[in-house]
């Protein structure tokens, strides 16, 4: 009885969970597919993705319609064969600081509208969405999905519809990733914009450091100038009284006693005679 117990508690609650999950859909174009000849029946394939909301890669083996190898090829250039991803609503921020879906749990090839037979389906999360965080959201999406069976049609069928109407192709893409790249620029220039501004902020005030450096030099050269200056006047007005004393006393020394006003010209010439 507790065995039977457990079993419905626990038969109910995945039935709780699979109702709790609502599934999206989002259509991709067969020019994003590569497709390798038919093996055995069996077409192996690879869709790529790395554009944001999306970074994934996708593998498995669709199977030919009919036998006939030529067919998917043939369809594939036509334009008649796309894609249909199945994926949970689980956003991841990128390393890139941008959003990822990231809850795949399942993918469809159509042929005509018509969905394919798939074996051998894994999913590859690409950077910059590949880290830990996100393949643990993954591991639970592709849990989650399990419980909903086949959604390729049936309680779906007007979501794939409609997906299908606008699959995501390489111009879609292209658009995408240009509109990325001018946001990314935009925030490129604002960071050169700042990285030029303390720049050119580091530059003046180098300016004016630098100026005030050169003022202060000149006062402390002025202030040294005219200290010398006084230097050299106090020493000049030193040695005048003593040059002029030496002088004179070069003077007083060089006279001559004969040279007297007071002696007549006879007298003076005896007095030069004598000496």
């Amino acid at each position: 009885m507790k065995k039977l117990l457990a079993f419905l508690i626990m038969a109910f609650a995945v039935v709780c969970s699979a109702q709790s999950v609502k599934p999206e859909f989002q259509a991709f174009s067969g020019a994003l597919l590569k497709l390798k000849k038919a093996d055995k029946g069996f077409h192996k394939f690879m869709l790529t993705v790395d554009v944001a909301p999306w970074a994934f890669q996708v593998t498995g083996e669709v199977q030919a319609p009919g036998g006939d190898g030529d067919v998917l090829i043939n369809a594939l250039f036509d334009g008649d064969l796309y894609t249909v991803l199945a994926y949970v609503p689980s956003p991841a921020t990128g390393t890139d600081g941008e959003e990822y879906q990231v809850g795949f749990f399942d993918m469809m090839l159509y042929f005509e509208e018509e969905p394919t037979r798939i074996r051998n389906l894994k999913f590859k999360l690409l950077p910059p969405a590949d880290d830990e965080w996100a393949k643990g959201i993954l591991k639970d999406a592709l849990s989650s999905g399990s419980l909903l069976g086949n959604v390729w049609g049936g309680k779906y069928e007007k979501a794939i519809t409609r997906a299908s109407a606008d699959p995501m192709d390489k111009k879609k893409l292209q658009a995408l990733q240009k509109k990325k790249n001018k946001s990314k620029l935009s925030d490129d220039d604002g960071t050169i914009s700042q990285k030029k501004r303390r720049v050119s902020e580091e530059k003046e005030d180098a300016v004016v450091e630098k100026s005030n450096k050169k003022k202060k030099k000149l006062s402390d050269d002025d202030g040294t100038i005219a200290n010398k200056k006084k230097r050299v006047a106090d020493e000049d007005e030193e040695d005048t009284p003593k040059k002029k004393k030496k002088k004179k006393k070069k003077v007083v020394e060089e006279e001559d006693p004969c040279d007297d006003p007071s002696l007549s010209a006879k007298q003076k010439r005896r007095c030069r005679m004598s000496n």
